[in-house]
């Protein structure tokens, strides 16, 4: 099968996986508002097409358009290289930086020392 048969057979089952997203995303936001929002804050109920709006509105915000990566973290931590990228700042902080590190974020202990590096700091 060519490459355009399967995308003329693929084609109709991603638009209409695409409108199910729209109309259960959609719907949900609806309800979910429409039962909380009203008793919690007094605002009014919306309809379905503010909800879209809503939906569209958090994806810009918090989700992205997924263009240029995952767009979470620049750190790395979904694609896999994010413990390295770590490690290496790890690795260029003194030790009295990390001491100050691991203190001001609760923790007892912290990466494995460097090979250069003693257990104790």
């Amino acid at each position: 099968m060519s490459r355009v048969v399967k995308l003329i057979l693929i084609a109709p089952l991603v638009l209409a996986a695409f409108a199910l997203f729209l109309a259960l995303g959609g719907e949900i936001v609806k309800l979910l508002w429409n039962a909380l929002v009203p008793s919690i804050f007094g605002w009014r109920t919306i309809g379905f097409r503010e909800a879209l709006g809503l939906l569209v509105l958090c994806r810009i915000l918090f989700g992205g358009f997924g263009l240029s990566g995952s767009g979470r973290s620049r750190m790395g931590r979904f694609d896999g290289r994010g413990e390295d990228r770590w490690r290496e700042r790890w690795e260029r902080l003194t030790p009295e930086e990390r001491e100050r590190l691991r203190h001001g974020l609760g923790l007892h202990g912290g990466p494995a020392p460097s090979p250069g590096e003693s257990a104790g700091t």
